[in-house]
């Protein structure tokens, strides 16, 4: 496994308080999904694990190197989390082809939220496209003297399809 990208992001919660109470349903439509929606609404103040959330997918979009670009919408980044268990982010349509093309078998996920901000980070781990080359001396392996007669390991699906 290899580091393939790293974001972090800091969200202040009063702020992200501000925008919901202004824009209310047509922002958290945007950026959030039903599950989110519905695991945040059922908090006593659902807007710090909003807030967390928010962290999430922009530290996520760094840690892609893409930001919202590239024809990424919020709602392709998911933050799931069973109880008892850290969350997950789940990667869907454009975000998903993404980080397969960079060769991304998963995306750690740590967020947390206290009295004003909340703050998450995201590392994006896996395997990096190989373009043929060798890494000593710019020569493809075969030209190096040496043949591998290993097997290559079975690939496993990205921990983001579930």
């Amino acid at each position: 496994m290899e580091f393939l990208g790293i974001g972090v992001d800091l969200v202040r919660i009063p702020r992200l308080r501000e925008v919901v109470q202004r824009w209310q349903d047509r922002f958290l439509r945007r950026v959030f999904t039903e599950a989110e929606l519905d695991y945040c609404l059922e908090r006593r103040d659902p807007i710090p694990h909003l807030a967390a959330r928010f962290a999430a997918k922009e530290a996520a979009l760094k840690a892609l190197g893409t930001g919202l670009r590239m024809g990424i919408n919020w709602r392709e980044l998911e933050i799931r989390r069973e109880r008892d268990e850290a969350p997950q982010m789940v990667l869907t349509g454009r975000c998903r082809e993404i980080g397969e093309a960079k060769g991304a078998r998963q995306l750690l996920l740590s967020i947390t939220h206290d009295g004003d901000y909340a703050v998450a980070q995201a590392v994006l781990v896996g395997e990096p496209k190989r373009s043929g080359r060798a890494s000593r001396g710019g020569r493809p392996a075969s030209r190096r003297g040496r043949t591998r007669h290993t097997r290559p390991a079975p690939a496993k699906p990205p921990l983001w399809k579930r």
